[in-house]
């Protein structure tokens, strides 16, 4: 099956580019747009050069809240990673957002190794940082926080679409 590519693209709050790539529209359900990328695909940050994901992935694109998601599959160390974000807008072909540094991460389990899944809160100091430096008017510090504070309730208590992986990753894998 074929899909329409579209271009996936964060930026940061003083207009400039930070991580953006190509991927695959899968399709939509209650919890938002679903996008993919296949094993190796690549992406780049902000100017730099390409860096290659050697693991397929999927990322959801909620319609009304301050996040996104990646899933990825294994042996990725992190089972998902959720950027906090404004509100993701789609216009021709490309969903835009801007990162507003906090980072929700779920890592892997590894019974081999004897490591039980997580769930962190990740940037806060560079969240600090940046909400001087840019200004952060109050109600999108309020917006990044409460955010953050819903999904380490989400994704800790694997509330969908938090829980197993989504049936999306076998659409890349």
């Amino acid at each position: 099956m074929s899909y329409e590519s579209v271009n996936v693209v964060y930026r940061k709050y003083d207009g400039s580019l930070h991580w953006h790539h190509r991927g695959l529209l899968l399709g939509e359900d209650e919890h938002g747009v679903w996008t993919g990328c296949v094993a190796n695909s690549s992406g780049h940050k902000g100017e730099g050069p390409a860096v290659a994901w050697p693991h397929p992935f999927v990322m959801l694109f909620p319609r009304d809240a301050w996040w996104t998601a990646a899933f990825n599959t294994a042996p990725h160390k992190h089972e998902i990673y959720c950027d906090i974000s404004t509100v993701p807008e789609w216009s021709d072909g490309e969903v835009t957002m801007i990162d507003l540094d906090l980072d929700v991460i779920r890592t892997r389990r590894n019974l081999l190794k004897g490591r039980p899944s997580r769930v962190f809160l990740d940037d806060e100091d560079e969240f600090e940082e940046h909400r001087v430096k840019y200004a952060y008017p109050p109600d999108v510090v309020e917006s990044a926080r409460a955010s953050a504070a819903w999904l380490m309730e989400a994704v800790t208590a694997r509330t969908a679409p938090f829980g197993d992986a989504p049936h999306w990753l076998t659409l890349v894998s």
